[in-house]
C-alpha cells in the first residue's frame, strides 16, 4: 500500500478516536497496535513493550513528578498570599495596580511552578474577591487572571517543554533558558497594556483608597526573598552547568518543601494530597508517551517523513509561509486539544520539515509553547477558562470569561510575531549557557 494512503488512513484513525472522547494515551496506543498488526503481523507486536520499558526509563523524564510535586506544595506554600499582600501595598494606589500586580505574581509563580493550572486557581482565589470588591471590571480581574496563569508553561520551569524536549531529543536546559526573554516580554506586554486601558479609563481598575505607610511597604517586601531564591537557584543551576535540568528539579523540590516549611504550612495532609496529585498527573503523562512514542515509531517506520520532506520540498512557497501555517496549525488545534496530545501528534510531522528547512528547533519549540499558551485561554476548551468558570463568584457568566481574554489572545499573538521576527529573544540566551 502507498505511504500516502497509509499516513491518511492512521491519522484519519487517530482524529476518529479523539473525536469519539477515547483517551489520549489509548487512542494513540490501539492505533498503533491495530497498523502494526495489519502492516507487519504480530511478531512486531514485540516492539511495543520494549519501547514503553525504554520510554519510562528514561533520565529526562524523572524531571515531571518533581517539578509536579514542587508547583503542588508550592500551591500550598502561602508563598501567593504574601506576594499579592505585597503587590497590594505597593501598587494598589495605581490604575489597575492590582491587575499588573497579579501577572506579575503569576510570571513569579510560572518561574517557581512550570504549569499552568496552579497560578490561575491560586491567584483566582486570593486576587479575584479583592480586585471585584474595589471595583475592578470583571473582564479586567478575570482577563489578567486567566493570561497570567498561561505564563507557567512558558517561564521555566515547564513541564511542556520538558515533552517536546524528550520528542524532539533537543536539550531540556536550553528550552528551559530560551523560554525566559520571551516569557519576560510577553509579561511585560500584558502588564503595559493594563496600565494603559487603566490609565484611559480608571473605571476598569480604580486605585484603592487605603494608605500605607512607607515601613509597611519595605516590610511587605520579604514575600519575595524566597521566590526569588527558588527562582535564582533552579534556573541558575542549570544556566551555570552545575546540575541537569532533572537534578534542578530535585533541588526545586526540596526547596519548595522548605519554603512551605518556613510558612508553616507543611501540613502532613498537604504533603499526601501534593504526592497523590502527583502520581496521578505522572502516571497520566507516562501512559500519554508511551501511546505516542509507538504512534512516532509506527510513523517513522512507514516512512512518512522523507514522504513529507519531499512534498515540503517540491512546494514553490517560502519556507516561512510554511512556519505561519504550522502556527495556525497549532492555534487551531490548541482550541480543541490539550498541549500534550498537540506536542504528540504534531512533533513527527513538524519537527522533520523545520530541520529541513534549515530553522533552529530550540525557537521552534518556543514558538509552540507560546501557541500552547494561547491554547489555554482560547475557546471553547481553554482550560484556565473553566479553572476561571470553577472559582468565579455570581455575576461572572462563562460569556464574561470568553470576552475577558480577547485582548489577551492579541497580545500573545504580538509576542509571537516579535518572537517569529527577533529569534534572538529564544536563541541568545541558550548559546551563553556555561556546558557541562
Amino acid at each position: 500500500m502507498e505511504t500516502w494512503i497509509v499516513t491518511i488512513l492512521l491519522f484519519g484513525c487517530l482524529i476518529l478516536g479523539l473525536l469519539l472522547g477515547m483517551p489520549l494515551a489509548f487512542t494513540f496506543g490501539g492505533v498503533s497496535i491495530v497498523f502494526t498488526i495489519l502492516l507487519w503481523g504480530t511478531d512486531a507486536l514485540s516492539l511495543i513493550p520494549l519501547t514503553a520499558y525504554e520510554d519510562v526509563n528514561n533520565y529526562i523524564l524523572l524531571a515531571v513528578p518533581l517539578f509536579v510535586f514542587m508547583a503542588n506544595i508550592l500551591e500550598h506554600s502561602g508563598i501567593a498570599e504574601n506576594l499579592y499582600e505585597m503587590m497590594h501595598r505597593w501598587m494598589g494606589r495605581i490604575s489597575g495596580g492590582l491587575a499588573m500586580g497579579t501577572i506579575v505574581i503569576c510570571a513569579i509563580f510560572a518561574a517557581m511552578a512550570g504549569i499552568s493550572g496552579v497560578a490561575t486557581i491560586t491567584m483566582g482565589l486570593i486576587a479575584l474577591p479583592s480586585m471585584l470588591s474595589r471595583g475592578y471590571s470583571k473582564r479586567m480581574a478575570v482577563g489578567s487572571i486567566s493570561a497570567g496563569g498561561t505564563l507557567g508553561i512558558l517561564i521555566p520551569p515547564s513541564v511542556i517543554m520538558i515533552l517536546y524536549a524528550f520528542l524532539t531529543e533537543e536539550s531540556v536546559g536550553q528550552l528551559f533558558i530560551a523560554g525566559i526573554f520571551p516569557g519576560i516580554l510577553i509579561t511585560l506586554l500584558f502588564i503595559f497594556y493594563i496600565g494603559i486601558r487603566c490609565l484611559i479609563n480608571p473605571q476598569l481598575g480604580p486605585p484603592i483608597q487605603e494608605k500605607v505607610d512607607l515601613r509597611e511597604k519595605l516590610i511587605s517586601l520579604r514575600a519575595v526573598v524566597l521566590p526569588i531564591m527558588l527562582i535564582l537557584l533552579v534556573l541558575g543551576v542549570i544556566y551555570m552547568g552545575i546540575c541537569t535540568p532533572t537534578e534542578a528539579s530535585a533541588v526545586g523540590a526540596i526547596g519548595a518543601v522548605v519554603c512551605a516549611a518556613i510558612h508553616r504550612k507543611l501540613a502532613w495532609k498537604v504533603f499526601t494530597q501534593s504526592m497523590e496529585r502527583t502520581l496521578l498527573l505522572t502516571c497520566m503523562v507516562m501512559w500519554i508517551l508511551i501511546g505516542a512514542t509507538c504512534f512516532t515509531q509506527l510513523y517513522t517506520a512507514l516512512g512518512a517523513p522523507d514522504m513529507l520532506n519531499n512534498m515540503i520540498a517540491g512546494l514553490e512557497v517560502s519556507r516561512w509561509t510554511i512556519i505561519a501555517l504550522m502556527m495556525m496549525v497549532f492555534f487551531i488545534l490548541g482550541m480543541f486539544m490539550d498541549p500534550a496530545g498537540i506536542i504528540m501528534i504534531c512533533t513527527p510531522v513538524f519537527i522533520p520539515i523545520v530541520k529541513m528547512l534549515g530553522f533552529n528547533t530550540i525557537w521552534f519549540g518556543i514558538l509552540f509553547t507560546i501557541n500552547m499558551e494561547m491554547g489555554y485561554i482560547t475557546p471553547p476548551f481553554g482550560f484556565n477558562l473553566f479553572y476561571m468558570r470553577a472559582i468565579v463568584p455570581e455575576g461572572v457568566t462563562m460569556v464574561d470569561i470568553y470576552r475577558s481574554i480577547i485582548p489577551f489572545v492579541f497580545l500573545e499573538m504580538l509576542g509571537l510575531m516579535l518572537v517569529i521576527v527577533f529569534p534572538e529573544l529564544a536563541t541568545w540566551l541558550p548559546s551563553q549557557m556555561i556546558r557541562q
